[in-house]
């Protein structure tokens, strides 16, 4: 189920491709015998329940063809079958992504929680009254369950965040993750899987996200790194949304996020009864947007694209 599973992100709702006739059909294909009444029963204890279609996904006036259909179904079979191949090689995987930014400042925050009396919060949710802006980027390592979120502290200056969720911010936030645990966990570690969404500051177009995974995660640290991206407007099948971040949106719930540390409390004691752990620190680094790669930069770029939509898939060599 774990390659067929999207979630979101802030609720944990969780929702399957695969309808419960085709898990039947594919269990007794491995000698379990169950209906899809009793698949059903199962699927809504593990959290799954059925849900009509919601209008969200831009299209841009037009419905995809067979071929494109086809296409990024095919980009699902490629992601689940290098998934599988980190795993029997016994390299990393791990999914990435930036959460909803935060505004910082006593702001309502959506759910409800245990209190005497109710919190007090601004009437009005406007960047003027708050400090600034926490941008989550986290690298969650499925296998062993838990995660690293690197908390950018967007502050505002003169009415205005200088700082942004940047490829730069993205690449340091991986190689955090490599410092404090990825190395701890994998000491001898040579080749990276990496799952992104297509867009953002990991996103594939970006040409200075692969530039700083060239010259950190490759250059710096000598590891071969695979990237693979889900395809646009998929991004909740990226596990870290429904893994992570959604229980980082449950356990703060109705809590206002007054100051920075907060965020960082509240993330830090993130956990799940199926034993996901989220370790977080706190980030000032000021990251400048919109930054280019230079031509020097993209000569240096010792990238492989592979034959299976490559413009999603591609490995980084060290140089």
């Amino acid at each position: 189920m774990e390659p067929e599973t999207a979630g979101d992100p802030m609720t944990g709702l969780k929702w399957t491709r695969k309808t419960t006739d085709k898990i039947s059909i594919q269990l007794k294909s491995v000698g379990t015998t169950v209906s899809s009444t009793t698949v059903g029963k199962i699927l809504k204890q593990l959290g799954f329940s059925l849900k009509s279609n919601v209008k969200k996904i831009s299209s841009g006036g037009k419905s995809m063809t067979i071929l494109e259909q086809e296409k990024r179904n095919s980009q699902f079979e490629y992601i689940n079958e290098l998934r599988c191949q980190s795993l029997k090689e016994g390299f990393p995987e791990i999914s990435i992504d930036t959460k909803k930014k935060e505004l910082i400042g006593n702001f309502k925050n959506p759910g409800t929680r245990y209190k005497r009396v109710a919190d007090l919060t601004n009437d009005h949710d406007f960047l003027s009254y708050g400090l600034g802006k926490a941008a989550l980027y986290g690298v969650y390592n499925p296998v062993h369950n838990n995660a690293f979120v690197s908390i950018g502290m967007f502050v505002k200056e003169k009415k205005t965040i200088v700082s942004g969720d940047t490829p730069e911010f993205a690449v340091e936030s991986i190689e955090r993750w490599l410092i404090n645990e990825g190395i701890k966990i994998f000491p001898d570690i040579k080749e990276l899987l990496i799952l992104a969404d297509a867009g953002g500051s990991n996103g594939y177009r970006t040409h200075m996200w692969k530039v700083g995974l060239q010259n950190i995660i490759c250059n710096k640290y000598g590891i071969k790194t695979t990237v693979c991206h889900f395809p646009p407007g998929a991004s909740k099948w990226n596990p870290i949304e429904h893994k992570v971040f959604s229980e980082i949106s449950k356990n703060w719930k109705g809590v206002p996020l007054i100051d920075y540390e907060t965020v960082l409390k509240y993330t830090q004691t993130t956990k799940t009864e199926k034993g996901l752990k989220v370790n977080a620190v706190l980030v000032d680094k000021k990251y400048t947007k919109g930054m280019k790669a230079s031509k020097n930069d993209l000569a240096n770029l010792n990238i492989k694209y592979h034959e299976i939509n490559p413009l999603w898939n591609y490995t980084i060599l060290p140089n």
